[in-house]
């Protein structure tokens, strides 16, 4: 039997972004991404994401400790609105008890009372993001493609 998680998923604010980067370097610093963040690296992308026009992103909190997050913002498409999701992160000791699914189909429900018809992320090809995605119904885009040139 599944526990039950008691927790609040607030929107996410400015007030909330000095606790989210020290959650989202402490993600992605630990295994499998292994990605060497600083504090100010972290604080100063999380800030360009929540100032960026049309964010929304809200935060899980478990007795007032955030333990996740999902931000991103919408732009205008010829089809509607799309959203880009440009973060997401749940505390590793707690990953796959449920947070995260809680905290995207949150997300998911509040873009379809916005009108917004899409929503597009970027992940690794064959990490655990991918499968945990694939089994909420989102799937590969064959339309596109991402590229990249390094200077």
């Amino acid at each position: 039997m599944r526990e039950t998680i008691l927790t609040d998923i607030l929107p996410m604010t400015t007030e909330y972004l000095e606790a989210c980067t020290e959650l989202y370097i402490n993600v992605f610093r630990s295994e499998p991404w292994n990605e060497d963040w600083t504090y100010d690296a972290g604080y100063q992308r999380l800030s360009d994401i929540i100032h960026t026009p049309n964010f929304l992103g809200f935060t899980v909190q478990d007795n007032g400790e955030i333990v996740g997050f999902i931000a991103g913002y919408s732009k205008v498409s010829f089809q509607g609105l799309t959203f880009y999701l440009a973060e997401f992160c749940v505390n590793n000791k707690i990953q796959g008890k449920g947070y995260g699914s809680r905290l995207l189909s949150f997300l998911e429900q509040e873009l379809q009372k916005r009108k917004i018809h899409s929503l597009f992320l970027i992940t690794e090809r064959n990490g655990i993001a991918r499968k945990f995605y694939g089994g909420k119904g989102y799937s590969v885009n064959e339309d596109r493609i991402i590229m990249r040139k390094t200077f």
